[in-house]
């Protein structure tokens, strides 16, 4: 699925089929690194779904997608500057596309705005990092299911020191006035995604 929607995204930009699947191929590749048990794509399926609920309400809908391909374009776990690295190669695409410079910060801003997700005067930007930060409101079950992914992701940190890391950045969202800035995800998500977070800051705590 997800390799048929970035074909189709990109014949808007371009002819070039050969340019178009290598491109593909760079996405798949980084995404399918076998240390990546949750920013793979399977979490790039989940957001799709998530921002498809809402695309009637969503201005530039290709930088949304565009932003989708490659906000977790580079992932390492032992590195904080992910998002930077993952924007400067969605702008070298972009440009290479000769898409409108405007549109290209757009893309920029919505991948930067996945480190801190805090919240953006434009509602593109908000749409993105809910659908991003969905899961967080997901059945218990699925919530499980992508933390112990994460503590994968981790794997080369003790616990002691991944706790107090992950509990940080658990204790960070809940100290938000709303986790989700949009009313479709805050209301769709807002409540279990408190829960479950809390949820989990004790067992980390225990």
């Amino acid at each position: 699925m997800l390799k048929e929607i970035f074909t189709s995204l990109l014949s808007n930009y371009s002819s070039d089929s050969k340019h178009v699947e290598s491109l593909w191929n760079e996405i798949e590749k980084n995404h399918d690194k076998k240390n990546r048990y949750y920013h793979n794509l399977s979490h790039l399926e989940h957001l799709y779904s998530q921002l498809n609920k809402v695309k009637d309400k969503i201005v530039d809908w290709d930088m949304v997608l565009f932003a989708l391909f490659y906000h977790d374009y580079i992932y390492n776990a032992l590195k904080q500057n992910n998002e930077e690295e993952s924007a400067k190669k969605a702008v070298e695409v972009l440009n290479l596309l000769s898409i409108d410079k405007n549109r290209i910060e757009l893309c920029n801003e919505i991948i930067l705005a996945t480190k801190g997700h805090n919240t953006s005067k434009n509602n593109d930007v908000n749409y993105f990092t809910d659908a991003d930060l969905s899961i967080l409101g997901s059945d218990w079950e699925s919530y499980k299911a992508y933390f112990k992914n994460v503590r994968k992701e981790y794997k080369y940190y003790p616990d002691f020191m991944y706790n107090k890391g992950r509990i940080k950045v658990l204790q960070h969202f809940l100290g938000m006035s709303k986790i989700f800035k949009t009313d479709h995800f805050s209301n769709e998500f807002e409540a279990k995604a408190k829960k479950n977070i809390q949820q989990e800051i004790d067992l980390l705590s225990n």
